[in-house]
């Protein structure tokens, strides 16, 4: 028996091969009894539209892309952050019958401009998903903008008039976190900011220095010491941050990386985690209940970020959306057995 042909699925429903194409690309205007009986000759027929005869009939790919900063280049990599953002985009793509494609990207390289646009060309998607920090990295937008191809940004940094964005309360949540560490009795509350380039580096903290000053405590420039989302950077920020005269009583990191590397650098020291040194991080991956103790963290919510910006490149493509505005995703404290009363 040969292979089941849009003819086919045409005949058995008795409709044409052009309200077949519709159905199966998920185009409006088609009566629901005859989406319907589509479906139902699909489903008898088993029915699988080829990818190519797809793209010729709607003149789409119904393929997505998610763009993100490969975690290979770091020297002690997670892929937490990742996998969430992977998550969310699947999972619109598979409720929509399209496919996602993942492109890690290495921004550091002088033709990372150059080999987005090959991509792009080469591919054909009908939207992509880019993530922070590349969101909020002018080159790389620029690379974006001039294929024509639609994006949408997360966690960009920046507020939108012309296109559809998503972020999260970075501020607000890194202001609530702080609040809660001075709400323990720890007056040195120390900072690891991110890498430089990350938009939300600069949002988490601002609202760290937010909620110092709502707690009555003087902000200080020796407890800040920058990092770079990793893991080994959270450990060199917590050497140099624990050799202080008068070290902190609680480390707050930009990301839950870093704080796993202060938690790393305090055992080896002897330090206990939460009895002598608290320890909060941000974004709530999966290590942050693998490490022990197990971490108090601000839960970004990347799945559901990721799954709404894929949603709005789709119905962009399906023509059912406007493409313009912003969605925020509030953030929440989770507190874990890494924080606690400050010593003494």
């Amino acid at each position: 028996m040969g292979k089941t042909t849009i003819f086919d699925v045409a005949g058995r429903a008795g409709v044409s091969i052009k309200t077949v194409s519709r159905v199966v690309n998920n185009e409006p205007n088609v009566r629901e009894a005859t989406r319907e009986r589509v479906n139902k000759a699909i489903d008898a027929l088993n029915y699988r539209p080829d990818r190519s005869a797809r793209i010729l009939a709607g003149n789409r790919t119904h393929l997505i892309g998610l763009v993100y900063d490969d975690p290979a280049y770091y020297e002690t990599p997670s892929a937490g952050y990742v996998i969430r953002m992977q998550q969310g985009a699947l999972d619109a793509c598979r409720e929509a019958d399209c496919e996602l494609l993942i492109h890690p990207c290495n921004y550091r390289e002088h033709t990372v401009g150059k080999q987005l646009r090959t991509m792009i060309e080469t591919a054909k998607p009908d939207g992509i998903v880019l993530a922070a920090p590349l969101s909020n990295m002018p080159k790389i937008v620029r690379a974006m903008s001039s294929t024509d191809t639609p994006f949408v940004g997360i966690s960009s940094g920046r507020k939108h008039r012309k296109q559809f964005a998503v972020s999260t309360t970075d501020r607000e949540s890194s202001a609530e976190m702080t609040r809660y560490l001075a709400s323990l009795g720890h007056k040195r509350i120390a900072f690891l900011t991110g890498h430089s380039e990350h938009a939300a580096v600069q949002s988490r903290l601002d609202g760290y220095r937010d909620g110092l000053e709502e707690s009555g405590i003087d902000f200080s420039e020796e407890l800040v010491v920058a990092g770079d989302n990793s893991i080994g950077s959270g450990e060199s920020a917590a050497e140099t941050l624990l050799a202080l005269k008068r070290p902190p009583t609680a480390i707050f990191a930009a990301n839950d990386d870093m704080a796993a590397g202060v938690i790393r650098v305090a055992d080896s020291l002897g330090i206990d985690v939460p009895g002598q040194l608290s320890v909060a991080g941000c974004d709530d991956v999966a290590l942050a209940q693998q490490i022990y103790p197990a971490l108090t963290t601000i839960r970004q919510p990347l799945a559901a970020m990721a799954k709404r910006a894929t949603e709005e490149l789709i119905e962009h493509s399906r023509g059912q959306s406007p493409f313009v505005g912003e969605e925020v995703f509030p953030g929440a404290i989770v507190i874990r057995e890494s924080t606690g009363p400050a010593p003494g």
